[in-house]
């Protein structure tokens, strides 16, 4: 019995060094384990007197049972500890590393959703189209002759000869009339495909937004009131625009819509082909035969479309002199952009 208690205080002494769960489980294999010191003295109750051997069985069993609770009140103590270091699933006790950079939106990728809300405001409503088109939807609906240049492969990029990738995210127009009944005023911002020689005003993939209106007794004038109350809502009251007369097939009358270079403020620059403007987005009054192709009465409707090109907005906006900028994923670029929404 002298040698129980010794052996008792040395294996109290033992857990109570305890300083971390692999010592613990060190303790524990050193007396309990199947080579340990009191698992030895079990296998050896054989050997005593028989008159002896209960109590000393007896003995052994309470100091197993009081190291076993007191092993488990340790392991129960470390976990509480690793809980505590935890916050948000993060080891706080982990040495510390370096900063992460945060990451933020692409910069058309934002003015996208500030265009968009623009609008929403004013009453429009968000529509999407399909960039691989037919060629009806992206040029005979919208009254493009057979001959007209747009459709030569030069300009247009055909997965077949009735399938291509769109040119403009016009093509919703006709789509859109067709499955909706007037009023109605969408836009339909996508990306949109041209086979342009690469430039600082030119790539082959762009982004546009297409913009349409369509009631009873819509006029010019409500386009072009429609269009200033945009440019003065992203580029602020002091921006300078101007209206010229074009021609698109699928407006009558048509116009062009410039905005003075922001980049070099009308003095001209490789942005504006030295002019000191920068082309923002063509429009004009839906044509008749754009009516006729979805089905719409141009005698009792009229309305206006207009198309945004989104890259050079966002130049004008941030005084981007290249348009390649957007597109090469250089993140020293694009990390100027981390205050934009």
């Amino acid at each position: 019995m002298e040698w129980l208690t010794e052996m008792r205080e040395n294996g109290l002494a033992l857990i109570a060094e305890i300083d971390s769960i692999d010592s613990l489980e060190q303790v524990r294999v050193e007396l309990l384990g199947r080579k340990g010191k009191l698992t030895t003295q079990l296998r050896g109750l054989k050997d005593l007197p028989d008159d002896e051997r209960p109590k000393a069985g007896a003995a052994l069993n309470k100091l197993r049972q009081e190291y076993e609770v007191l092993i488990e009140e340790r392991k129960t103590s470390f976990a509480a500890q690793k809980e505590a270091t935890l916050a948000d699933g993060c080891d706080l006790t982990l040495p510390s590393v370096a900063p992460v950079t945060p990451g933020n939106r692409h910069p058309l990728t934002s003015v996208i959703n500030e265009i968009c809300d623009i609008f929403y405001g004013m009453g429009f409503s968000r529509e999407d189209g399909p960039d691989v088109e037919l060629d009806y939807y992206n040029f005979t609906a919208l009254n493009f002759p057979d001959d007209h240049p747009a459709r030569d492969i030069q300009d247009t990029f055909y997965i077949n000869d009735k399938v291509l990738l769109r040119t403009q995210t016009s093509p919703a127009q006709v789509r859109i009339m067709e499955q909706q009944t007037p009023p109605l005023a969408v836009i339909v911002p996508g990306r949109v495909y041209r086979n342009e020689a690469l430039d600082a005003s030119h790539v082959a993939e762009f982004f546009q937004i297409e913009g349409l209106y369509v009631g009873k007794d819509v006029s010019l004038a409500d386009l072009k009131t429609t269009v200033l109350q945009f440019v003065t809502q992203f580029y602020g009251d002091d921006v300078i625009t101007r209206f010229r007369p074009h021609f698109f097939p699928f407006t009558e009358p048509s116009v062009e819509v410039d905005m003075q270079c922001m980049a070099c403020h009308g003095d001209g620059c490789n942005v504006c082909g030295k002019t000191g403007w920068l082309e923002i987005m063509g429009a004009g009054m839906v044509h008749p035969n754009v009516f006729k192709a979805a089905g719409y009465d141009s005698d009792k409707y009229t309305g206006f479309a207009f198309g945004l090109g989104i890259d050079r907005i966002a130049m004008l906006k941030h005084a981007i002199k290249d348009i390649r900028y957007l597109y090469e994923n250089d993140l020293r670029f694009l990390s100027q952009f981390r205050s934009v929404r």
